[in-house]
């Protein structure tokens, strides 16, 4: 199952707090059709039927089937870069 890193976990968590998300808000990974694989991030109220769910460090992260699949064995991290954009990194668990 995908893990997170204490900075995506901080980050994620950062993201679904804004005022008017649901606590039930979270992160959601889903694939893109495209002749490589490529990942949409975005933020969510909910997951949707089918996803599955990562909770950790307070994070939630909603993965649709495909995702989930791709991302089984993977470490989800997160930085901010010096002009305040979100960059997420994979790598495979060790």
């Amino acid at each position: 199952m995908l893990t997170l890193t204490e900075n995506a976990s901080a980050i994620v968590n950062e993201i679904t707090s804004q005022p008017g998300l649901a606590e039930t808000a979270g992160l959601r990974i889903t694939t893109e059709d495209s002749a490589e694989t490529a990942f949409a991030v975005s933020a969510a109220q909910a997951g949707e039927p089918g996803d599955q769910v990562v909770e950790q460090n307070g994070a939630t992260v909603y993965l649709d089937a495909s995702a989930a699949e791709l991302l089984e064995d993977k470490v989800l991290d997160a930085a901010v870069d010096p002009s305040g954009k979100v960059e997420f990194a994979l790598a495979v668990q060790g």
